[in-house]
């Protein structure tokens, strides 16, 4: 990829003026490379970033927390680093509001019973951002503790989808997801325990990695979340992005219980360095052999051929693994994290929580997982580590595995409000229907990449998830900058940013 980003420069053409309402046309690396060269200041891309929000948050409540005073602070001491600056230096930033905790800044993970808590410390996740000269400018909304593929929590009201108001952004890092969608920041914090990165990635147009378990840290405060399900990363537009934010954050922190060799090359030199053909399987239905959505279908079709057409080894084929069981095990894996969850804030809050302070979705699963005995849980963990081995088996014949991200386009809101006397396990099924390709990966902590590469024929997009061998980000990456070059899409914007500037005055991101 050159280094000039794909879309606007925001420049007369001379190399003169420079034109600030063309920044958020520019990926995060672009933007960064402009700070390097003394053409913009960090101060501005902020101010440009608040402006922004100021404008479309409204349309969409991506942003429920403001941290403005603390990110200009920060931008004005960012102003200094000059040449030395990284390749995200003075770039805008948003954090999930959960895991990435800031000191002194509030912290509800969705939760109405959380109102009023106070981080007291950085999040190791955090910190490393904060030393890659990333800005801090607020935090995204997300579903009650994460629970669940859409973002609609009760404490802030739902996130609406750039591509259609009406529409899902997943969940559950769907905050994160719309506020790059619709160009408010280039990138921003996620995370993912059974899709919550993938998920809302592919209904928003983004680009959404979840690294290999243990990849990024989670500590101070925790060694594992949901039994090691939980991956932090961000979503982003551009694949350079995601590379160029691995590369400032991966690595163990003390105490961690996993850790990976540092991978052959960074994550953003890998993004152009693929260096032989793959063996790529893909599949067009779910892991049981389930029929699926003929747009994802056709998403997965297109994406095998343009594999193909670059050269790579491609055939049809998925691993032999029993979905139902899958299903079983990773639905009590999760029942039990969301009372360990639900455990986990009481703490926090210093009581109990009562019934009608929380949602029914989580209460119900909550209520299920302290049913479910020490037992039945380590065995649901062995049955799905018995999968893992099985998926890794398949991997030894193939480097990556194409599936669609999802089984349906994006849903309209409210496709998964759960009734306060609902099954929990049931409103599962309905919701595993619509997702039910990315948890494999989180019970096998392999690096799985959504990527968007179709649209519906009524503007929506569709994403297709590659899936690599555990540790092998970087054979991602490489795959994704190819993909990307081939059929780029950051030129798509969504109807919602057009008040972020003239349509007609856009850049061809191809040229």
């Amino acid at each position: 990829m050159p280094v000039p980003p794909r879309g606007c420069r925001p420049q007369d053409g001379t190399g003169g003026h420079l034109d600030m309402s063309a920044l958020i046309e520019l990926d995060a690396v672009g933007q960064a490379e402009l700070v390097r060269r003394g053409d913009v200041t960090p101060e501005e891309l902020v101010r440009s970033a608040m402006s922004t929000i100021e404008r479309l948050n409204p349309r969409i409540n991506a942003v429920i927390h403001r941290m403005f005073d603390e990110g200009l602070a920060a931008a004005r001491t960012a102003s200094t680093a000059g040449a030395a600056a990284g390749p995200l230096h003075g770039v805008p930033f948003l954090l999930k509001d959960l895991l990435a905790e800031y000191a002194g800044s509030p912290y509800r993970a969705g939760s109405r019973f959380l109102d009023g808590n106070v981080s007291t410390q950085d999040a190791e996740l955090t910190r490393r951002y904060k030393a890659a000269g990333l800005i801090i400018l607020g935090k995204t909304n997300l579903p009650e503790l994460a629970v669940g593929p859409a973002t609609e929590p009760k404490l802030f009201g739902a996130t609406r989808n750039p591509w259609n108001l009406h529409i899902t952004t997943g969940g559950s890092s769907g905050g994160a997801a719309a506020a790059v969608a619709a160009g408010l920041v280039p990138l921003a914090h996620a995370n993912d325990g059974g899709g919550s990165i993938r998920i809302p990635a592919s209904c928003c147009g983004l680009v959404g990695l979840k690294p290999s378990r243990g990849r990024n840290p989670l500590g101070p405060r925790y060694g594992q979340v949901w039994g090691g399900l939980v991956s932090e990363h961000v979503v982003s537009r551009s694949v350079r992005d995601s590379a160029a934010a691995l590369d400032a954050t991966h690595g163990p922190d003390v105490g961690a219980p996993y850790w990976f060799e540092n991978p052959p090359t960074t994550y953003l030199d890998a993004t152009a360095r693929l260096k032989r053909p793959l063996s790529i399987a893909f599949t067009e239905h779910t892991y049981g052999g389930n029929d699926i959505h003929e747009e994802c279908r056709s998403a997965v079709r297109r994406a095998a051929a343009l594999c193909e057409s670059l050269g790579h080894k491609v055939v049809e084929a998925r691993p032999p693994i029993d979905e139902d069981m899958l299903f079983d095990n990773f639905t009590r894996m999760l029942a039990v994290a969301v009372a360990a969850g639900l455990r986990d804030v009481a703490r926090i809050k210093g009581r109990e929580p009562r019934e009608d302070e929380i949602e029914p979705l989580v209460w119900l699963m909550a209520r299920r997982g302290e049913k479910i005995s020490g037992g039945e849980y380590l065995t649901a963990a062995q049955d799905l580590q018995a999968m893992s081995r099985q998926v890794a088996q398949f991997h030894e014949e193939f480097d990556v595995m194409l599936t669609p991200t999802l089984g349906q386009p994006p849903v309209p809101i409210g496709s998964f409000v759960t009734q306060p006397d609902a099954d929990p396990f049931e409103t599962r099924r309905r919701m595993w229907s619509f997702a039910p390709f990315p948890q494999l990966q989180n019970a096998t902590g392999q690096p799985a990449v959504s990527l968007p590469l179709h649209w519906t024929s009524d503007g929506l997009p569709v994403g297709v998830q590659a899936v690599a061998r555990l540790g092998e980000e970087h054979v991602l990456f490489g795959l994704a900058g190819q993909l990307e070059a081939e059929a780029p899409w950051s030129h798509r914007w969504p109807p919602v940013s057009a008040a972020a500037g003239d349509d007609d005055a856009r850049c061809d991101a191809t040229a």
